[in-house]
Formats: C-alpha cells, structure tokens, sequence
C-alpha cells in the first residue's frame, strides 16, 4: 500500500510533470489563460494517461519492441479520439476554447514518456496509478498557473467578476510572455521547495547522535556518512 501511495505521490511532486520534468509545456502555456480550460485539459489529460498506460501494459508483452512507438501512438490516438468526440458532444464550448491542442495530447511527451518510461516496463494497477499521479500533477500546475493569469491578467475566476472594480487587470499576464513569466516563478518555487526540503533530510538523516550508524559518537572518518547520503 505504502508503495502504491509512493506511486501516486510521485507525480504530483517529486516528478512533477512540467514543473520538474518540463514536459507538456506547449498545451501549458496556451490553455492557462482561463481555469475552465484549464481544468478540461487536465482532466482530458488524466483520462488519456490511466487509460493508455494500463492497455499499454496489458499489451507490453505483445507489442514487438521494433514498432513499439507506433504502437503507443495508435493506443494513445485512440483515446484521445474518444475523449474528443465527448467534449464536442456535450461540452461544445469548452472544445472549441482547447481548440488544436485537444488532438495533440496525442504526442504530448507526458503521455508518450510514460508509456515508454514506465508503462511498458511495470504491471496494469501500478501503470494506471503512475498516469493518474502523473495527470494529477500536470493538471495541478495547470490550474495553479491559470488561477494565477485569469485572476491578475483578466480580474476574473471561471468567467465571474473578482475584482469588484478594486483591482486593475494586468493583461499582459493572459499574453503569452504572462505565460512564460508565472511559469517560471512556479518553476523557480518548486525547485526551491525540493531543495529546501532535500537539505532538512539530509541533515536530519546526517545528525551523529541519532543517526545509530555507528557508536563512535562521531562520524569523524567513517564510510557510512557517505553510505547514509547516498
């Protein structure tokens, strides 16, 4: 269970998709000026990922490793196809805003990289685990980016007036060099986070009187820092 929980987890910080990977950066960028939009793609994302990597590994033992890229491509397709004509079936709206970039999950690199990364390489619960972890994360930075854009660059959440004529828009933030500029700064917060929280645990782990590695009292000489950091 813990591992599962590690899985999951996984995705969503410590490999975050596109603020540690930087992956998915085109569809991140273009979608992030409104939270609706948003929200569709991360969760036509999230469907596309469970579902292509847990027929993905069903299929790894079939599929030959010399075509095995096409092979991910037309199971990916496939989805994406069916997600497609969902949205434009009932949510028509929302299909015409996400516009090009709906058909192109197909060759995003999240969902491509985790077939071939990890998909076809682990078992059906696991691969599926991985792309919800891994569509949680991408959809997560998605709508921290578009909350930050919608509500300084156009004074709106989901369309509704939050400013209440206190607040002046700044537009460039719906632009994309807006884009690029709070995808930076969340790039920047994240590495800082991992970095900050990576020092606490190697100091805690490196601490001589509850590390138990040895009853030196000291590490002075000994391996077993070096053994206890990596």
């Amino acid at each position: 269970m813990k591992s599962k929980l590690a899985i999951l987890l996984n995705g969503i910080i410590r490999q975050n998709p596109v603020l540690v990977l930087v992956l998915g950066t085109c569809p991140t960028l273009a979608v992030t000026t409104a939270v609706s939009n948003a929200l569709g793609m991360g969760a036509a994302t999230i469907f596309v990922l469970i579902c292509s990597n847990l027929a993905i590994s069903l299929l790894r033992n079939i599929i030959p490793d010399t075509v095995r890229i096409p092979c991910y491509i037309v199971v990916i397709s496939t989805f994406v196809t069916i997600v497609g004509l969902v949205m434009e079936a009932y949510l028509p709206a929302l299909y015409s805003a996400l516009g090009v970039f709906l058909p192109l999950i197909v060759v995003n690199c999240i969902i491509l990289g985790r077939a071939e990364m990890y998909a076809s390489k682990n078992g059906p619960l696991d691969s599926a685990i991985d792309g919800l972890s891994m569509g949680l994360g991408f959809t997560l930075t998605l709508f921290l980016m578009s909350t930050i854009r919608e509500v300084l660059g156009a004074g709106t959440f989901f369309g509704f007036d939050v400013t209440f004529g206190v607040l002046k828009p700044m537009s460039i933030l719906t632009q994309p060099a807006g884009g690029f500029f709070v995808f930076g700064v969340l790039m920047a917060l994240s590495i800082f986070v991992q970095q900050k929280s990576g020092q606490k645990k190697i100091k805690t782990t490196m601490d001589c009187a509850s590390c138990g590695l040895c009853d030196k009292g000291s590490c002075g000489g000994c391996d077993k820092k070096e053994e206890a950091q990596a």
